[in-house]
């Protein structure tokens, strides 16, 4: 080849999707390459003409539109334009003018549609859009996931053992002994299922376990001719045979569990054990939950979170999805509290009044990383009466803190934790703190819409947070002028995009030609979220359960809803492979990261999931005006 052509070579091989070419093919279309210039404000394509080349911008660049006039898309060097016409009878859709003086490689359309045929990723590239790649990134990447695939019936390995609620304890041991289970599901005929009344055994109505046995029968002295409805468990955790393994594990991380029965159209196909996931899948994350649960001291605590980070690189090494970590390590952080308050109250006695401590922001979200502070706050019962009582939790709230803080979880630069008194109210004091900030939504008030309207209660009276939970959703909903005011505040922090949707890195400072992946893209696409997951009264507190609320409620326009949580499980899985990237060279994990050090592939589509973010931001201005009905 010649020079100019060895350079035509080295230009395209350094751009998507050139750059997944065999190196002969991009010879070869290095040779049939054409070149042209365009000076300042010329026109390059007319909306209707005939066209027969694809552009590739080598220098300079050029403003696209839509038939109507509005902008379309700015590209500068490595822009390809052109495309949408050839694949649509020939004619121009998107008219292109240059901006500046602009130099382009032209492909004609007999060698693009030749390239097309014979390359499939190049194919690809072009008969998506956008958001159709990016979401197809995020498909690709959850189907090499097999926790997220893999369902509860491929668990099932034998039938289920049913009684019913008459059946003795002594006969339910003797069937449990010759079928070698360590657990029966009990059925109440008189409760049959309403698809099939005649014909079945009746709902499962509880579980009896060895366990069972022993404690409540055996050494409680009971007679074992009693049934076994006074003896079964009835707080069930129910999942469906189509349910996946991972939600199996975090039911049995959240409510501490070793047995869950497995239902398919209702009625009981088996159960899974404890082990049975643990032979599936060694997930540490369940393992360490249960042994902080085993801790005995702060000490003991903060000697064993040192195992936190490599459970969390093995989630990633394990392909786990953003939501199954974030979920995993907000329920370890829960874990630690509940350890920590256990602890505290073995110290100091029993609360003198009842009260519940609770999770604000990312761990109430099921949302949190690796990378993280503490959040938090005490309802207290409103007989709280501070001369009495106030020691007892300023004492109990200080134990918490600065165990967390021990065990990694630093604390809070805003001072939001239960050490300070103003974050220990009584539910009174919440609920009219909660009005008056929806009522008069002052700057200082919607800073605190980030993190107080993402809680969950961790202790203690954890149903006086689901009440207050329930009543946020309602005042906020019926306030315009608020949801106007949080949807102009989730505008603040914007996508790190220039003029020409090239990357806008950090000038100076310790990060410098860095972009920050939290501020810059999972806390404003969060905030986002939150805006719309208010504007239709979602109880939800983690993002993309929310995202599930809103397309139920058709608040977006369609597929909106699906971009933003393709953009978010891109940006949050960008961010949480950095981390695990940093733990295993040994650095301390952050969330800034230099884009360059992504494959071009990762690159453009992390431009594409900001972008969604930047339109998504531009929707809450029309969508949420102050002082107008909401559009």
């Amino acid at each position: 080849m010649q020079a100019e052509q060895i350079e035509i070579a080295q230009f395209l091989s350094a751009h998507p999707p050139f750059d997944d070419l065999p190196e002969d093919a991009l010879n070869n279309l290095a040779q049939q390459i054409e070149v042209a210039y365009f000076r300042a404000g010329s026109d390059i394509l007319n909306y209707g003409d005939d066209i027969s080349d694809l552009y590739v911008i080598r220098s300079g660049s050029v403003e696209s539109y839509r038939r109507n006039g509005d902008l379309y898309n700015r590209m500068d060097e490595g822009g390809i334009f052109g495309q949408m016409g050839l694949l649509m009878n020939r004619k121009v859709r998107f008219p292109v003018k240059a901006m500046e003086d602009t130099l382009v490689y032209c492909i004609s359309v007999e060698l693009f549609s030749d390239y097309c045929d014979k390359f499939e990723q190049f194919a690809d590239y072009f008969e998506a859009d956008g958001n159709v790649r990016l979401h197809q990134a995020v498909v690709e990447q959850a189907d090499s996931n097999d926790l997220t695939t893999a369902k509860l019936k491929v668990l099932l390995h034998r039938d289920v053992v049913t009684v019913s609620t008459t059946t003795s304890v002594q006969e339910v041991a003797a069937l449990m002994t010759q079928e070698s289970v360590s657990s029966v599901l009990v059925t109440d005929a008189n409760k049959p299922l309403s698809d099939d009344p005649e014909e079945d055994d009746g709902q499962v109505v509880g579980i009896i376990t060895d366990r069972d046995i022993r404690t409540k029968v055996v050494a409680q002295g009971q007679s074992l001719a009693i049934a076994a409805e006074q003896v079964m468990s009835t707080n069930l955790t129910l999942l469906d045979a189509n349910d996946y393994v991972f939600e199996a594990v975090l039911a049995m991380l959240r409510d501490n569990l070793h047995h869950l029965p497995v239902l398919h159209k209702r009625r009981p196909i088996g159960v899974i054990s404890l082990s049975d996931i643990l032979r599936y899948e060694s997930q540490s994350s369940l393992l360490l939950v249960r042994g902080i649960l085993a801790q005995q001291s702060v000490e003991d605590l903060t000697h064993y979170a040192r195992q936190l980070p490599s459970v969390f690189v093995r989630m990633v090494n394990e392909d786990a999805n953003s939501h199954m970590i974030g979920t995993a390590m907000a329920v370890i952080g829960r874990t630690f509290k509940q350890r920590l308050l256990a602890l505290a109250e073995e110290k100091l006695g029993p609360p003198p009044i009842p009260y519940c401590f609770i999770a604000l922001g990312s761990m109430a979200r099921d949302e949190q990383l690796i990378v993280t502070d503490q959040d938090n706050a005490i309802i207290l019962d409103d007989s709280f009466d501070e001369a009495q009582h106030d020691e007892y939790f300023q004492a109990l709230a200080d134990f918490v803190c600065d165990g967390l803080a021990a065990c990694g979880y630093s604390y809070c630069e805003g001072e939001i934790m239960a050490s300070f008194k103003k974050w220990r109210l009584t539910r009174s004091q919440w609920r009219d703190t909660f009005a008056s900030w929806i009522a008069e939504p002052k700057p200082q008030a919607l800073l605190h819409c980030s993190i107080f309207f993402d809680l969950d209660g961790v202790w203690g009276k954890t149903k006086w947070a689901d009440a207050l939970k329930s009543f946020i959703a309602k005042e906020a909903k019926a306030n315009r002028r608020f949801l106007a005011n949080i949807a102009s505040n989730a505008r603040n922090r914007t996508p790190p995009l220039g003029f020409f949707k090239g990357f806008v890195l950090e000038h100076d400072g310790e990060h410098k030609r860095s972009i920050n992946l939290k501020r810059r893209g999972t806390a404003p696409l969060t905030d986002v979220v939150r805006v719309h997951a208010l504007a239709v009264s979602s109880r939800k507190q983690n993002s993309f359960e929310r995202l599930e609320d809103i397309i139920e409620a058709k608040l977006l326009p369609e597929g909106k809803a699906q971009d933003l949580r393709d953009a978010l499980e891109y940006i949050a899985m960008t961010r949480i492979r950095h981390q695990a990237w940093q733990i295993e060279q040994g650095e301390a994990p952050d969330n800034h990261l230099d884009p360059h050090l992504l494959s071009p592939f990762e690159q453009r589509n992390l431009k594409e999931a900001f972008a969604i973010l930047e339109k998504a931001q531009s929707f809450l201005k029309f969508r949420y005006q102050n002082g107008a009905g909401l559009k």
